[in-house]
């Protein structure tokens, strides 16, 4: 750590010290914008032996515990890299110089887990159903879910996820070190929106660093340091996938790639079901190409929602408007001029029984359809050989239904119908 650097944070931690409370606001204001000073202080976490990683520590818990929703927000910013200088203690066996580290986890957690009146906080968490639409998906894509999920959704029986109310801890053993350790990155992901783009590739490459560490893939990646196995939980790897995820598409894509590709490498070597469930998940959803935007400002995930109004086109063809056309046609007058010359196609009259109106027998069935076959092709040629129409230019064109169709449809009353 040069001399510059350890200056830098000195006066940020004499600054705080004097610094009245009605000029607090204004202050966490102004601390984002101070590049140099962050990057000095995650200098100062990664030396765990340094002389200044108490005081940083102190003052990140003051930070936190004071209120202001900025100075909150800039502690946690440096949480990836706490916690993964507390692994790697731990890791190592040297645990008496994580000490002030393992004292803000603590406090933080400690923090987190009580509302402001004291009460220990209960978070809910309720599953969406498949059976609705949202931003990511439209029931209609997923097929029939008759059985499943709207069955559940008609009866309001929705899943409802509980998390709490944890308990106190007033210090970091084997048993419950990741219990807390995913409580805290549960908080970060929580505020992963307002995490500069540092934080966001402290987060990936802490990831990948525990996931390969021990593990032959360790070479590959060139790690230095320690070369023991960081030992990781199910719930832990699944948080730091959502931290992943979120990476992706705000400016980090290939720091996000390597670290899902090493969390895929620990998760089968574990034989985790979470994380490779998440993981594989994320992969398949990824676009073919990187993202190449610009890191500044949030990016966005793209996606295609129809709307949920239903859009029948009014040309669409339905048994109304058939209905409707064939009475329109039927309904206008028997106008020879106009027909013509409008294209009109005309239906004559068609009598199904004989004049007398009597129905005819079985033996006279045959030769009456024979008959009005024969007519009714001899007048299909007369009506094309007509010269008036020649003369006037279009042709009238009238179609006559057969009498066969009418009388295999089961016309057995006598009478006239008429079309």
């Amino acid at each position: 750590m040069f001399t510059s650097e350890k200056g830098v944070v000195e006066e940020w931690l004499s600054e705080f010290k004097t610094l009245p409370e009605t000029s607090l606001p204004n202050y966490a204001t102004n601390l984002k914008d101070k590049s140099s000073l962050v990057s000095s202080l995650y200098k100062v976490i990664q030396e765990p032996q340094s002389e200044l990683l108490e005081p940083v520590c102190h003052q990140l818990f003051e930070f936190y515990r004071s209120g202001e929703e900025q100075l909150l927000r800039f502690t946690l910013q440096f949480l990836p890299e706490l916690i993964w200088c507390y692994l790697a203690v731990s890791a190592s066996r040297n645990v008496h110089s994580s000490g002030c580290i393992e004292a803000l986890l603590l406090g933080v957690y400690n923090l987190e887990i009580v509302d402001k009146q004291g009460h220990s906080k209960v978070l809910s968490f309720t599953i969406p159903s498949l059976s609705k639409p949202s931003v990511y998906h439209e029931p209609s894509s997923i097929g029939s879910m008759a059985l499943t999920e709207s069955a559940l959704s008609q009866h309001g029986l929705s899943k409802v996820v509980y998390s709490g109310p944890h308990p106190q801890r007033e210090m970091l053993t084997a048993q419950n070190r990741f219990e807390v350790l995913t409580f805290l990155l549960l908080c970060y992901n929580a505020a992963l929106t307002y995490m500069p783009s540092v934080s966001l590739q402290s987060l990936c490459q802490i990831c990948s660093r525990i996931c390969v560490c021990g593990y032959p893939r360790q070479h590959v990646r060139k790690y230095k340091g320690i070369s023991s196995r960081v030992p990781v939980s199910s719930g832990f790897m699944v948080q730091m996938l959502t931290g992943i995820y979120f990476a992706f598409y705000n400016g980090e894509w290939d720091l996000a790639q390597k670290a899902l590709d090493d969390i895929i490498y620990r998760a089968q070597l574990e034989l985790y079901p979470e994380p490779l469930l998440v993981a594989n998940a994320i992969q398949a959803s990824l676009p073919h190409g990187a993202m190449k935007s610009s890191k500044e400002g949030a990016r966005c995930i793209q996606v295609e929602i129809t709307p949920t109004s239903s859009r029948i086109s009014r040309n669409a063809v339905t048994s109304m408007s058939i209905r409707g056309h064939r009475w329109k046609r039927h309904e206008q007058p028997d106008n020879n001029n106009d027909t013509t010359e409008l294209g009109i196609l005309v239906i004559p009259e068609i009598s199904v029984t004989n004049v007398a109106g009597e129905r005819t027998g079985n033996g006279e069935k045959g030769r009456t359809l024979g008959e009005i076959d024969a007519q009714h092709i001899q007048g299909v040629q007369e009506t094309t050989t007509d010269p008036r129409t020649e003369s006037k230019g279009l042709p009238e064109i009238r179609r006559q239904k057969s009498v066969r169709k009418m009388m295999e449809d089961g016309i057995n009353s006598p009478g006239r119908v008429q079309f």
